[in-house]
């Protein structure tokens, strides 16, 4: 008998909460965003309730304006080593730019990761929107849409070849004979290519998973065929099952379309819920966020949606649609495209509008009692739209606890959350294979995983 398939349910640490706001909000912990222990207490509060990952974001710029919100940045590898050694088995994902760091440092970092955590890390692959970066290393102007991701397949064929640079077997560390290490199962990589040129090998072995899990954020086309090619979890913004299904659809297509097996892709879409013992009384809490929003926060992060400035404008008028610019490079990213389907299909206010936008930046938020929760997070799982999710806490810890203790217990009833872990690797929660290295696969007259 075939084992039943279970969520993935990720733990999204955002600083201060997912809701823009959040940091204002009477329970909220915000003096302890910048204290770690506060962050090894929720993912320890995640690793007892069995979730698979703790996730942090990043960017490599100051893209939001923190005169009004607590959103900043914390690099995650350092904030995710700490976190690992107070830990035994919860995932670690943190993101990292294909298009502002190195292939061998990145490999680096992240090997050191996997090895540090016993085999729990996985990188966020992203190829950076925020164009404020550039200035930040060096270059006269963010680089076009197809370019970055031009440089990020190049970035991640080069990484997977250095992570796989030393074969399984290559450490021998027999102190009678003298060898530590098989210099024939230790290969240069030797790339040339368009944007990097990548001697080899890495300079540690080859870490507990094989490779990190390959995790991706973006949906436009080029972001599809990118994680269709190798992403091992995709992490997407949906507002409507709908929308969901005919993304999980199309992912598992264009998979296969790159000869790999779809089970071996997850998707896992972000879910934000604010939980009330009632409808009531979650809606209230929703609406008591809302009313702590800061518009001149929120007017700007809909600019860099949109690119319109909407200042001076009557909140409570209607979002003029007719201003939106479909063409140009905006027009290509999908939280673009995912804010003109609320506009089309909504017609909000500006505020409406805003205020969808203030809970979880375009990820699909949703109040009401567990229940309610529960039902809506099963049925995109089994209807077509989800493998998991990110879960996305309004504020912390409050949305964190609230989602353990009273969405978790009924999705564990149901058969459709994990009780128990059954491995001991981000690879294993996932049911994903551990891959072979390239140099061997092609010594045995094989493919790589």
């Amino acid at each position: 008998m075939s084992q039943r398939r279970q969520l993935i349910l990720n733990l999204f640490i955002y600083p201060g909460g997912h809701h823009e706001a959040a940091w204002r909000f009477r329970d909220a912990a915000y003096k302890q965003v910048l204290d770690i222990g506060f962050y090894q207490a929720l993912a320890r509060r995640a690793e007892a309730e069995k979730m698979d990952a703790v996730f942090f974001a990043d960017g490599p710029a100051l893209a939001d304006d923190v005169r009004y919100a607590q959103r900043f940045r914390l690099e995650p590898l350092t904030w995710l080593s700490a976190i690992a050694a107070a830990t035994s088995r919860i995932g670690l994902i943190g993101t990292a730019s294909t298009s502002y760091m190195e292939p061998y440092n990145l490999a680096r970092l992240y090997a050191s990761l996997d090895h540090l955590s016993h085999g729990r890390a996985g990188w966020n692959i992203v190829t950076t929107s925020a164009p404020q970066a550039a200035q930040n290393f060096g270059l006269p102007e963010h680089p076009p849409h197809a370019e970055r991701y031009a440089r990020a397949r190049e970035f991640v064929d080069v990484v997977t070849q250095l992570w796989d640079s030393w074969e399984d077997d290559a450490v021998i560390n027999d102190p009678a004979s003298g060898i530590f290490a098989d210099t024939d199962r230790i290969h240069p990589i030797d790339h040339v290519g368009q944007y990097f040129r990548v001697g080899g090998p890495l300079n540690l072995p080859r870490s507990p998973q094989g490779r990190p899990v390959y995790v991706q954020a973006g949906s436009s086309e080029d972001g599809r065929a990118f994680a269709a090619r190798y992403a091992e979890a995709i992490f997407t913004a949906h507002q409507t099952v709908e929308s969901a299904k005919a993304f999980y659809a199309d992912i598992r297509q264009q998979v296969r379309g790159f000869g790999r097996d779809p089970d071996h892709v997850k998707i896992l879409p972000g879910i934000s819920p604010f939980i009330g013992s009632t409808q009531a009384e979650a809606d209230r809490l929703q609406e008591e966020f809302n009313d702590l929003i800061q518009p001149g926060y929120s007017l700007a992060q809909l600019r860099q949606f949109t690119g319109l400035d909407l200042a001076g404008h009557d909140l409570d008028g209607p979002f003029p649609r007719h201003l939106i610019e479909i063409g140009g490079p905006r027009g290509l990213a999908s939280r673009f495209q995912l804010v003109l389907d609320i506009v089309d299909r909504e017609r909000p206010t500006i505020r409406q509008l805003v205020q969808r936008l203030a809970g979880a930046r375009g990820h699909w938020v949703i109040a009401g009692p567990p229940e309610k929760i529960a039902d809506a997070i099963q049925a995109w799982f089994e209807g077509g739209a989800a493998d998991g999710f990110n879960v996305m806490p309004p504020w912390l810890p409050g949305g964190v606890h609230a989602f353990t203790d009273h969405v978790l217990p009924l999705l564990r009833k149901r058969g459709l959350a994990r009780l128990d872990y059954s491995g001991a690797t981000l690879r294993d929660h996932y049911g994903l294979p551990r891959p072979r290295s390239v140099f061997a696969a092609a010594g045995a007259g094989g493919t790589s995983t």
